[in-house]
């Protein structure tokens, strides 16, 4: 008997489901619920959302790091190097005008401040010299050229003070910039090179540079909390970490400005005596002997013997009238070891010194040394005016007041100490014509002169015999006072001049009367050379340069002034 065949499974699929049907109404247990599949179905959704966020993170990331491989600016910022050319012509700051506008230039400059904007801007603020500084703003383009949003971060990080080669277009900003000296350009940078980059934490900042000087005692180990003090809420730092900090320190504008006054101060002095008939010469700083006889000279080994600081060019001076010159002027240092400990008083410092033949009287002189101070204070006034506001922004003061021409304030010494004593505050009520004059004394006559007078610019004249140096002339009327004077600006001395002896007798006569002996080395040299030859009636003065500035700007030190001061606590830098 044949085997039974299996019977065929239905394949059309209205049978087959036919054939699978259940009863209607019931729920099969293998397919989920309707609410079920909706909550399956929304899973489905959020995940394939999430796939495709990530996707995008993905892509963006991809990008990204594809636009970092292709910085398009890469070559237009970094480090300097030889191979890093900027064409532009080379634009300063004092010369950029409307015709720049839109030009490119290249510039060299400091970064003074920098500010961002976004991940696409930053401001800098370039400083060029002194207080030349201009806006420079770096934006990224779209395309990442010449500027890319690498570029700027690279900009950011950039240390301030730190000294760059640009190249910008000049380009006028949406209103002006008042915190930059150039505010009506400003310069949109397209290569910045990195040529010297500054320190993390600078010793002296900018700002506290650019700020009045705090505590002026010079005490140089002192540079912690101790060397700052507290005006108007603005910490100010000592003078000793301005002096230690030399560089930052000559970086400010108002130092600059003190800098440029005292040269012109230089200038006006040499230009004056020039067209005057004066002629310069050089003196020695290195003398064999003390030169004016004292115990403040600094002494240093020479060789095998011993060598002295001058501390004055006097006798050289008088030495070139002796030769023959009728008027001569030097510039150079001077040297005195006294220990004062003052905003007064340096060891070091430059003089400004003539002499001159007299013809008749010693006033020759002192109206020639007036002439030529009147003719300093008014030239700084009429073309130093913008470094002098800059630095009365810091240190202010009031305008240096001048005699009207034809008449200048000229008192004898007697006559000064006569106005202290009925004038002048109680404790000089007593104060005599044979003794010289304190610091206080100076001072005090200064303010009564400018109230009597209105100038703060005067002369003393015929000061005691007593406190005048060897060499001065006694007046031949009154043997108890000399044809000496002293120059005098807000109550402080800065000149000392007046006529000297010049017949070998009454020289060596008057150098005895002083107690000295014209023999000792040093001073026999000088009497010898009035033994040699014939020499004419002279007279001169010495100007201390460095108080000739601060008095007139009426700044707090004489420090301030000298570039690169010398006193008793300091030898650098």
């Amino acid at each position: 008997m044949a085997s039974e065949q299996p019977k065929e499974v239905p394949t059309d699929p209205a049978i087959a489901s036919s054939s699978t049907s259940v009863v209607e109404g019931a729920e099969d247990p293998a397919q989920p619920s309707k609410k079920g599949a909706k909550k399956a179905e929304a899973k489905a959704k959020k995940e394939a959302e999430k796939a495709r966020k990530a996707a995008e993170r993905e892509a963006a990331a991809a990008a990204q790091a594809s636009s970092a491989a292709e910085d398009h600016a890469k070559d237009n910022y970094g480090e300097y190097s030889p191979s890093k050319k900027i064409s532009a012509p080379y634009v300063r700051l004092s010369e950029i005008g409307e015709p720049h506008i839109g030009k490119e230039i290249k510039l060299q400059a400091w970064i003074q401040n920098s500010r961002s904007q976004g991940a696409k801007m930053v401001f800098v603020e370039l400083r060029e010299e002194g207080n030349w500084t201009v806006q420079g703003v770096v934006a990224a383009s779209t395309e990442g050229t010449p500027v890319s949003k690498q570029m700027v971060n690279w900009i950011k990080g950039v240390k301030l003070e730190s000294f760059v080669s640009l190249e910008a277009v000049v380009q006028k900003p949406l209103e002006p910039v008042k915190s930059c000296k150039v505010g009506e350009f400003e310069l949109h940078l397209t290569k910045v090179y990195l040529v010297a980059t500054a320190p993390e934490m600078l010793g002296l900042g900018l700002a506290a540079a650019s700020r009045a000087v705090g505590n002026l005692d010079d005490a140089a180990q002192n540079e912690g909390v101790e060397s700052l003090s507290i005006t108007e809420g603005t910490p100010n730092a000592a003078l000793s970490v301005h002096l230690n900090n030399p560089a930052m320190h000559k970086r400010a504008p108002v130092s600059q400005a003190i800098a440029d006054i005292r040269i012109a101060v230089e200038d006006y002095f040499c230009e004056y005596l020039r067209a005057r008939r004066f002629k310069k010469f050089h003196p020695p700083s290195l003398i064999g002997a003390a030169s004016e006889g004292g115990a403040n000279v600094f002494k240093l080994p020479y060789f095998e013997k011993e060598a002295f600081l001058a501390q004055s060019p006097q006798f050289y001076k008088q030495i070139e009238i002796a030769g023959g010159r009728k008027r001569v002027y030097c510039v150079g240092p001077v040297f005195r070891a006294e220990n004062s400990n003052t905003p007064r008083h340096m060891t070091e410092f430059i003089g400004l010194d003539l002499e001159m033949e007299i013809e008749e009287h010693y006033h020759e002189v002192m109206h020639m040394l007036e002439g030529v101070l009147l003719y300093i204070f008014k030239s700084l006034a009429k073309n130093q005016r913008e470094e002098i506001e800059l630095v009365r922004s810091v240190y202010p003061s009031e305008e240096f007041l001048l005699p009207e021409e034809g008449k200048e304030v000229r008192l004898t010494f007697a006559e000064g100490q006569a106005l202290l004593r009925t004038e002048g505050p109680p404790e000089f009520a007593n104060v005599t014509d044979d003794e010289d004059m304190s610091t206080p004394q100076e001072k005090a006559l200064g303010a009564l002169i400018k109230k009597k007078y209105n100038s703060d610019f005067y002369v003393l004249d015929k000061f005691p015999v007593d406190a005048r140096p060897f060499y001065a002339m006694p007046d031949p009327e009154n043997p108890k006072v000399t044809n000496a004077y002293d120059f005098m600006m807000r109550g402080q001395e800065i000149l000392s001049g007046g006529q000297r002896l010049h017949l070998p007798a009454e020289l060596e006569a008057h150098i005895r009367f002083k107690g000295l002996d014209p023999n000792q080395p040093g001073i026999k040299e000088y009497v010898d050379v009035f033994r040699s030859v014939g020499v004419p009636p002279h007279g001169g003065g010495g100007i201390g340069l460095d108080r000739v500035v601060a008095w007139y700007l009426n700044l707090p030190s004489v420090q301030l002034v000298c570039d690169y001061p010398r006193t008793p606590k300091r030898l650098s830098p």
